[in-house]
């Protein structure tokens, strides 16, 4: 299993927020949006609170479980 993620949907439909702006408004860097929204840094559960709070989303709106089909539950 891996965490997917629509972050980059969500900055886009909410006017185009950059991922500079984000990252401010949640308190990291730059540089951890792009990680997060590339899959190549799973979020804390309090970042990810903050991130949903900040599009006013339902954390599951953002971030999803995607299964790998060799593994079970």
């Amino acid at each position: 299993m891996k965490l997917g993620n629509n972050l980059r949907r969500c900055r886009f439909d909410k006017t185009e927020t950059s991922q500079q702006v984000l990252a401010e408004a949640i308190g990291v860097t730059r540089q951890t949006i792009l990680s997060i929204e590339k899959s190549k840094f799973v979020p804390s559960t309090l970042l990810a609170l903050k991130i949903a709070k900040f599009f006013n989303k339902p954390v599951d709106d953002i971030f999803f479980i995607i299964e790998d089909e060799n593994q079970s539950l």
